[in-house]
């Protein structure tokens, strides 16, 4: 797994600047409805909808408003208006871009997309053209603690992988297995610090200098759509003097 810790590290601080913004509760409230929509209104079993509660608990949006997406997504309150699509392209350096949309405008929605792509020198590509790319996996950060403790707790609760660079331990465990491994460390009282149901990819690629930046404009971009919920990349931001 080398390089999973840089990898996991952008997406942890990407987590921390998406919280900054003015629409996070927007997409919060997108990704509960959506999730519940696909997967059930019950958190026991829908790890994907517990991911996102956990979410907008740790963000301060009220239980009634996490409640009432709940309900809009399951059908309790009405037929949700939020339709989620994935989007598939490459950007700079032949770096692929799986983009994650709940949108209730889906030619707004692929528009916006594809003018993202266009504008940062990538291009939008057709379904299937880099989903192979990534596998659908749990991931909890832990930014510090005890390593032999959180290797002992994940092994022990069915994880896949344990990675660490140091600073950041990572836990890599199968999507159904998910809230198994995340509960049993918080019945450890060990809250990772991110966890989430991500896409991780499968093999990586290095970018470095001006095709670095152009990356990360692009992602910056795909990220500022309303509509966008999350962006993964192969992508793997490498210094210079490396």
């Amino acid at each position: 797994m080398a390089g999973h810790s840089k990898w996991a590290n952008i997406k942890f601080r990407k987590a921390a600047q998406d919280a900054k913004r003015g629409k996070a509760f927007s997409k919060l409230i997108k990704e509960i409805t959506v999730a519940a929509r696909l997967g059930g209104g019950d958190a026991d079993a829908n790890p994907r909808l517990r991911s996102a509660m956990d979410k907008a608990l740790a963000a301060n949006m009220t239980r009634d408003t996490i409640t009432r997406a709940v309900k809009r997504g399951s059908g309790d309150s009405g037929s949700s208006d939020f339709t989620e699509i994935k989007y598939e392209g490459y950007g700079p350096g032949g770096i692929a871009v799986l983009v994650e949309v709940a949108t209730d405008n889906r030619n707004r929605a692929v528009g916006e997309v594809r003018h993202a792509f266009a504008k940062h020198h990538g291009n939008l590509g057709t379904d299937g053209s880099v989903a192979y790319l990534f596998a659908r996996v749990g991931l909890l950060v832990f930014t510090g603690g005890d390593e032999d403790k959180i290797m002992e707790i994940a092994i022990g609760a069915g994880a896949e992988d344990v990675d660490s660079d140091g600073e950041i331990i990572s836990v890599i465990t199968a999507e159904n297995n998910f809230l198994t491994v995340e509960s049993e460390f918080k019945q450890h009282n060990m809250a990772a610090d991110f966890a989430e149901i991500i896409y991780q990819p499968q093999t990586q690629i290095e970018v470095r200098g001006d095709v670095a930046a152009q990356v990360n404009k692009l992602i910056q971009a795909i990220e500022q759509i309303d509509d966008v919920q999350n962006v993964f990349t192969n992508a793997i931001f490498t210094d210079d003097n490396e």
